[in-house]
């Protein structure tokens, strides 16, 4: 499994009302908590990241790298809120 799973299965064996950290349970797994908090309450899943990598690479293959921008509205339209430019760093990172 990779290591955003592997926390998601953790933090799903507290019992709900539970106190946890997502930092901490990020840390342990070496991945960004923002990413973690994210996913685990839904606002984005491996099926919108696989979308937005694949209209990456389709675009580049095509010789038209995607700007900072188009990046952006591509992940907002298929988001539960509108992406952050930060977002589109850490994404791209």
């Amino acid at each position: 499994m990779a290591p955003i799973d592997d926390a998601i299965a953790e933090i799903e064996l507290h019992k709900l009302g539970e106190h946890f950290s997502y930092w901490a349970i990020a840390r342990k797994f070496g991945i960004s908590n923002s990413t973690l908090t994210q996913r685990h309450k839904g606002q984005t899943n491996p099926q919108h990241e696989a979308a937005l990598v694949q209209y990456i690479n389709d675009l580049t293959e095509r010789a038209l790298p995607p700007t900072r921008k188009m990046i952006e509205n591509s992940a907002s339209q298929v988001a539960t809120e509108p992406v952050s430019k930060a977002k589109v760093t850490r994404f791209l990172k």
